[in-house]
Parts: C-alpha cells; sequence; structure tokens
C-alpha cells in the first residue's frame, strides 16, 4: 500500500526485496556450471532477513518502548512473529546445510511456513511503524528509517531465535552473534549481500524551483 511515511515506505521496500529473493531462493536449481547457484540464493534470502530481523530489535524495539503508551502489546506481538519467522529460517539453514533432523520436511513445504511467516512478520513490523507514525513527525521518521538502514550491516546474518532480543542482553547478543556469524560466513563461503536501501523521491516541482535543481522526465528533456 503506497504511504507518505517513509519509515513504512523503506519497510515496504525491504520486505519487497526480501520478497523477491525469497522466490529466488525457492527457486533455485543448480547447474554443472553453477553447482552452488542453489545455495548462494539461500544464503544471500537469509543473511539479508537475519540483518533486517537484528536491524529492527536494535532500532525500532527501544524506539517503541519510549515512544508508544502500549509498548508492551506493540513490541509483544511483533517479537512473535518475528521469532516465528526466525525458528523457521532456521529450518531453511538446516535442511540446506544437510541436517538429519530436517530430511523428513520437503522443500515445498519448508518454503510455504517461510511465506507464511515473512508476510506475517511484515504485518506486524508495518503495524509498529504505522503506530510511530502516530507519535513522530515525518522529519524523525526519516531518520529512523536511516538508523534502520545503518543498522543492518552490524547486525547478524544467520537466525537466532533463542538468544535475547530487547534491553541490553539484546544488545550484547547481536555483537556477539554478528561477530561469531562474520566467522562462519569467512568459512564456509556464504553469499553476504550489501543492504539496498530505498531511493528517496525526488523533490517536487515547487522544490526544485526553489532550490534551483530542476529535473525533466528522460521523455521531455530537450535533444541535443
Amino acid at each position: 500500500m503506497p504511504t507518505a511515511d517513509p519509515l513504512q515506505r523503506s519497510i515496504q521496500h525491504t520486505h519487497d526485496d526480501l520478497a523477491g529473493r525469497l522466490e529466488r531462493a525457492s527457486a533455485g536449481v543448480a547447474t554443472l556450471e553453477e553447482p552452488r547457484k542453489d545455495y548462494e540464493e539461500i544464503d544471500t534470502f537469509l543473511a539479508t532477513a537475519s540483518r533486517h530481523l537484528g536491524a529492527v530489535d536494535a532500532v525500532l524495539l527501544p524506539l517503541a518502548h519510549q515512544e508508544l503508551e502500549d509498548a508492551h502489546r506493540a513490541t509483544h506481538d511483533y517479537l512473535d512473529a518475528a521469532r516465528h519467522l526466525e525458528v523457521v529460517l532456521a529450518h531453511v539453514k538446516a535442511r540446506a546445510y544437510g541436517s538429519v533432523y530436517e530430511t523428513g520436511f520437503r522443500w515445498d513445504e519448508v518454503w510455504g511456513d517461510v511465506r507464511a511467516a515473512l508476510a506475517d512478520h511484515r504485518e506486524q513490523e508495518l503495524e509498529l511503524a504505522r503506530r510511530l507514525g502516530l507519535v513522530l513527525d515525518h522529519a524523525e521518521l526519516d531518520a529512523v528509517a536511516a538508523q534502520l538502514h545503518h543498522a543492518e550491516p552490524s547486525a547478524p546474518t544467520r537466525p537466532h531465535p533463542y538468544v535475547p532480543h530487547t534491553g541490553f542482553p539484546g544488545l550484547v547478543a547481536r555483537k556477539v552473534m554478528h561477530a561469531a556469524d562474520l566467522f562462519w560466513d569467512a568459512v564456509e563461503g556464504r553469499m553476504v549481500p550489501t543492504p539496498a536501501r530505498p531511493r528517496r523521491r525526488d523533490p517536487g516541482l515547487v522544490a526544485q524551483y526553489f532550490l534551483a535543481d530542476p529535473r525533466f522526465d528522460p521523455e521531455e528533456q530537450p535533444k541535443g
């Protein structure tokens, strides 16, 4: 759903990217030329999702406790969805790397669980952002969206559903898991993409006039 709220717009962009990565991961097929192609798609999806989950824990949850009157309920509902998503992501990691405990599950079942959990997480995260949008102004929300993006590179790259998520224990857990994940990513040669921030909207015509920075539609630009 389109919105002028920069925080919700940023979250929507992230989840659209995650949905695309999920589809590529679930459809990945290895070939003789690229025998690890399916693993690369799975690894990049898991890393992107895990980093975003960690960034939300680091940025949005403390802010919600600070700004929202019903913070406990709002964060409780979000954390339920986040932990469930982390559990199913952990199943994907284990299934991809040959855990004997995952052999009884078919890939289509695993990916179906991920799609459902990711959709629920998206709904709960957007609801948290919507509530913050009621108490923060546009500039503050834009700053929060930037903080969320900047927190992703220092977040864990693997799902850790059973470590603390909030408060000082959560902060320590994220730092420890980030360091451990970086080590194992290097050992295993995992693909860890750089988080992509949504492009800021171009200023409107009035703003362009006062900024002396006119921008034309490519089809309307004068031809030399």
